[in-house]
């Protein structure tokens, strides 16, 4: 089918290491933040349906997203961690 024309090959010129290194440092950031995110939705949603605290619940699901938009947007991953410690705390006591 393309028998009539030149076979061309697009090569790259250069190095760009640390362009794809760069791309995986922010892939497994976000899929930390996100993780974490995720962790507090579920803990969040155990709290609110299971045992019945629905404004615990809200509270941990605003202050979460808050806490995931600023780590990804600053860079750190601190946060987000101890948010998901904060709401198995919150869970911990809820439950008692």
């Amino acid at each position: 089918m393309a028998d009539h024309g030149e076979l061309e090959y697009a090569t790259a010129e250069g190095n760009d290491y640390p362009a794809h290194e760069q791309t995986y440092v922010s892939f497994v950031h976000f899929a930390v933040i996100g993780i974490c995110n995720v962790i507090n939705i579920v803990i969040a949603l155990a709290i609110g349906t299971v045992v019945g605290h629905v404004g615990i619940m809200v509270g941990i699901l605003i202050v979460a997203t808050v806490v995931a938009g600023f780590d990804l947007a600053n860079g750190s991953r601190m946060p987000s961690a101890i948010m998901v410690v904060i709401s198995f705390l919150l869970l911990a006591f809820t439950a008692a």
